[in-house]
């Protein structure tokens, strides 16, 4: 079924396990249990059809090196769970614009080359998809790199939470340019906030009445450090809204990252809290501590994502695709019941 060609914008803790899943999966192809991979083929794809063909940062440390080197540089700390060969990508050096905010200045080295044409070279490279991994406050660089996909003739995929996919001035944008587009706000594979809405949704359904629930992340990489600064508040009135979803009435809820703990690495500590009532009016309290490591927990949904972008550009689709954004994303266009999610989703790959 032919290679899906895809550039990375931001070549991060995400992107590092992004590409080592593409290697650890890559002979996975025939197997029935694959740990770790919600699916292993969709739609006739596996995970060894995906090829990253460019990618893009401004680290001093990261630009001009083979992508296989670039993704274990500092300052990503993630899990390394993969030997990744030289890829023969180099990484190329992109726009800065507001991708390193005052808290990030102190761990990233801006390399002071001249940033290259990125269409020029997402077209010289014959990307077909352009995933932006930029930081969360990163909203003008995210707008600059969507233009790029455009002016390249790639459909995009936003992983962050800077409105793009559920923005109606893009959308019209995308649908014109005859390109599919989805996001925003990547949901992670075991995240706080799914397990979160998952467990709302099953007291609401016993009948117990929720009074109040919070859920707080502390984590320590630099998506933590650079949300903290300049996205917590946007990423906080988006996983509210989101878990808020979850319940057929409206109660108390809160939802955000709270610190930045730099001895974590990249792992998190996300803590909930749920209080209500059951039979009688009894009352009940949950508290439940979630750690996982952040990088990771990006593969598997951003594998889906990827490939099935691919089916809705075959088959000619413009605009942002309800199906991929609904089902993978915390901030799509229309935020949907999980179950409604997840069949939208399949009837799209009908």
């Amino acid at each position: 079924m032919g290679k899906i060609k895809v550039a990375l914008v931001g070549v991060g803790n995400c992107a590092s396990s992004f590409v080592q899943g593409l290697h650890y999966y890559r002979d996975s192809e025939g197997k029935k249990n694959v740990t770790g991979l919600k699916n292993l083929a969709l739609a006739g794809y596996y995970p060894k059809d995906i090829e990253i063909v460019s990618a893009f940062d401004i680290d001093t440390r990261k630009v001009g090196k083979d992508l296989s080197e670039a993704i274990i540089a500092e300052p990503n700390n993630t899990k390394k769970f993969a030997k990744v060969p030289e890829l023969g990508v180099p990484v190329q050096k992109g726009r800065v614009l507001d991708g390193v905010g005052n808290y990030l200045e102190s761990v990233v080295e801006i390399d002071i080359s001249q940033a290259v044409n990125v269409a020029q070279a997402l077209k010289e490279s014959d990307a077909e998809i352009l995933v932006n991994l930029l930081p969360s406050g990163a909203e003008n660089a995210s707008h600059w790199y969507t233009e790029q996909a455009l002016l390249a003739d790639c459909a995009f995929i936003n992983v962050t939470p800077t409105s793009i996919a559920s923005d109606l001035a893009w959308d019209k944008r995308f649908r014109k340019a005859g390109l599919p587009v989805v996001g925003d706000d990547l949901i992670d594979q075991i995240g706080a906030t799914t397990l979160h809405k998952t467990l709302l949704k099953l007291l609401s359904m016993q009948g117990v009445q929720i009074s109040e629930t919070y859920q707080l992340d502390v984590g320590g990489g630099t998506e933590s450090l650079d949300t903290l600064e300049r996205s917590r508040e946007v990423k906080r009135v988006v996983k509210t809204k989101t878990v808020k979803s979850a319940l057929p009435y409206q109660t108390s809820v809160v939802a955000g990252t709270t610190d930045y703990v730099d001895f974590l690495q990249n792992r998190r500590n996300s803590y909930l809290s749920i209080k209500g009532f059951y039979f009688g009016k009894t009352p009940m309290d949950i508290e439940l501590r979630l750690c996982t490591v952040d990088g990771p927990n990006a593969g598997s949904v951003l594998f889906d994502v990827i490939r099935a972008l691919k089916i809705a550009k075959k088959r000619g689709e413009a605009g942002t695709i309800l199906g991929i954004s609904a089902y993978a994303f915390k901030h799509p266009p229309k935020i949907l019941p999980f179950e409604t999610a997840v069949r939208l989703f399949e009837d799209f790959l009908k």
